[in-house]
């Protein structure tokens, strides 16, 4: 009987259609959380925000969420772990990762990250 309200139940899923969502971004960003959350903080003018909300800050992700013009999300742990550092990776350069040290400068940042075209913040 359970196998059964399996089968129809995955009928029933696979006729719903698959919709597109569409979203502003013109890159994405992907950083990992748990190096932020090793950090607590390092980077932004005060070094007291994560990667992930200075990054967005410096790149003018004006919007928020799919209205943003770049993305900039945090992601679970990327396997690198280094010591001091958060690991970030431009979705659209995926064979290039950077290991930002804590402290660093936003501009280094957005400059080593290829981010330079974004939009100057507010």
């Amino acid at each position: 009987m359970a196998l059964s309200y399996h089968r129809s139940h995955l009928q029933v899923m696979s006729e719903k259609a698959i919709k597109r969502v569409k979203a502003d971004w013109n890159e994405v960003v992907l950083v990992c959380r748990k190096c932020s959350k090793k950090l607590d903080g390092g980077f932004g003018a005060e070094s007291d925000q994560k990667l992930a909300k200075a990054l967005r800050k410096a790149i003018g992700a004006k919007g928020k969420g799919r209205k943003a013009k770049a993305a900039v999300i945090e992601v679970g742990c990327l396997d690198v772990c280094p010591n001091g550092a958060v690991v970030a990776v431009r979705a659209s350069s995926p064979k290039e990762w950077a290991v930002i040290p804590r402290g660093t400068p936003m501009t280094a940042v957005v400059e080593k990250l290829g981010l330079g075209g974004a939009e100057p913040p507010a």
